[in-house]
């Protein structure tokens, strides 16, 4: 069943807390790389929670009639491979080019930070459950795009003004992508195949990006905890909101 309409105060809010997030990772980023691994591992289970403990089985439910069981399975593998092309052509085409690799990579994250606020966005309509725990989920993961927005921008431009501007750009993108979704509605059986698809993206940042990331910052046992703790998190949201 898709969910009631949610208010745009909650929308509103979810998206101000995003932005915040977001900027709060690249505050990190900026004065306690310390302690990012832990944020980023955290992140990455969480995000791949999400995709595997909510996304999912919420995209069998609701594509099953569309799509069949192996053909939303199939649209999660998609996902993933779609998202893997687009981030290998962005690194392709920001290759040799040092000056260029901080734009290119920071604009793939803001870009991907829009697709965050509209899963959201579209979340909501599966159920208030599933927008829940993608809100959560959302939001950690965009505490690890403030950081990696930071240091990937410096990695190319050497220069903390940029870096900031490219934050906020980055901050405000799920914003744009929630107000988005409110100019789409989709029946459950799309709204399941878009799910699958989403979650297919979601595993690919967690498991290609996230995970390999912090353990490359900081490879200690406490960053595998971290990560342990966001999938729990994520199982635990999914359980009390009765997905």
């Amino acid at each position: 069943m898709v969910a009631a309409p949610v208010s745009l105060v909650v929308l509103a809010a979810i998206g101000v807390a995003a932005a915040a997030a977001t900027i709060a990772g690249g505050a990190l980023a900026l004065r306690f790389a310390d302690r990012v691994h832990l944020v980023l591992g955290f992140s990455a289970g969480a995000v791949i929670g999400v995709a595997l403990l909510d996304l999912l089985p919420e995209a069998l439910a609701l594509g099953r009639g569309a799509a069949g069981d192996a053909g939303v399975t199939g649209l999660a593998a998609a996902g993933f491979l779609a998202y893997l092309v687009a981030d290998r052509a962005l690194l392709m085409l920001a290759g040799g080019r040092a000056q260029h690799r901080g734009h290119f990579g920071a604009g793939a994250l803001t870009v991907h930070s829009l697709l965050d606020g509209l899963g959201i966005g579209l979340g909501l309509q599966a159920s208030l459950a599933v927008g829940l725990a993608l809100t959560v989920a959302v939001l950690a993961h965009d505490l690890a795009d403030g950081i990696n927005t930071v240091n990937v921008s410096l990695t190319g431009s050497k220069n903390p003004v940029i870096a900031r501007r490219w934050l906020f750009a980055d901050a405000a993108a799920p914003m744009v992508g929630i107000a988005a979704s409110r100019l789409i509605v989709l029946p459950p059986g799309a709204l399941g195949v878009v799910l699958a698809v989403f979650s297919g993206f979601f595993l690919y940042i967690g498991a290609s990006e996230l995970l390999p990331e912090s353990h490359h910052r900081h490879p200690r046992a406490w960053t595998t905890v971290s990560t342990v703790l966001g999938v729990a998190l994520i199982w635990a949201v999914v359980r009390l909101s009765g997905a």
